[in-house]
């Protein structure tokens, strides 16, 4: 643990929120020496404290145990590229455009693999009146469904939710190329192109 490079962080990020070390001291119960003394790497706030720090820097603890956020260099950010992660709890769906740390329902998500799909996975895409429409006859019970189907190309995502007890159709605006991407809570995420 590096005393410096947290102090530096905590006087980063408080200045990014414009606040005063009085104002954190104040909110984090401790006095404004205290704060004072992070900063200048002559310390580092105690177990208890460093849940609500993060809380009011708007940092996870992790990033500020470290002293570091971890910046990573500007990315173009292709749609394609687009990594999903479901919440086994709540079975939240979350994306981002390059590596990132998820978490849902105090759980760390990992990123979601999509593999092609078996002949038994496989679901029917077809154009009708210009837009995709999407079949499959796979089980839409409370336990076992297709929870989303996706459409990926370089600039667009496109993400129909679906329901237990509702017919497996989609209809999604006609894309001349990309992936689809649809999602089985029993089997997993499965891709394709179209």
């Amino acid at each position: 643990m590096d005393q410096i490079k947290i102090g530096a962080l905590i006087r980063m990020l408080r200045g990014r929120l414009g606040m005063t070390q009085l104002e954190l001291a104040e909110r984090l119960n401790v006095s404004d020496k205290a704060v004072s003394k992070w900063e200048c790497g002559r310390g580092v706030p105690d177990l208890a404290t460093l849940p609500l720090l993060a809380e009011s820097l708007k940092v996870d603890v992790k990033a500020l145990m470290s002293g570091n956020l971890g910046e990573r260099s500007v990315r173009s950010g292709d749609m394609k590229k687009t990594i999903f992660h479901i919440c086994p709890i709540c079975g939240n769906l979350l994306f981002s455009t390059d590596d990132a740390d998820i978490s849902c329902c105090g759980i760390k998500l990992d990123p979601i693999e999509a593999v092609k799909p078996t002949e038994a996975d496989d679901i029917l895409v077809e154009k009708s009146d210009g837009d995709w429409f999407i079949t499959s006859d796979h089980p839409m019970l409370r336990e076992h469904y297709i929870s989303f189907v996706a459409f990926l190309n370089d600039n667009t995502v496109i993400v129909k939710k679906l329901y237990p007890e509702w017919d497996m159709q989609v209809r999604l605006p006609f894309f001349a190329h990309g992936k689809l991407l649809w999602y089985c809570t029993e089997h997993g995420l499965f891709t394709k192109r179209i």
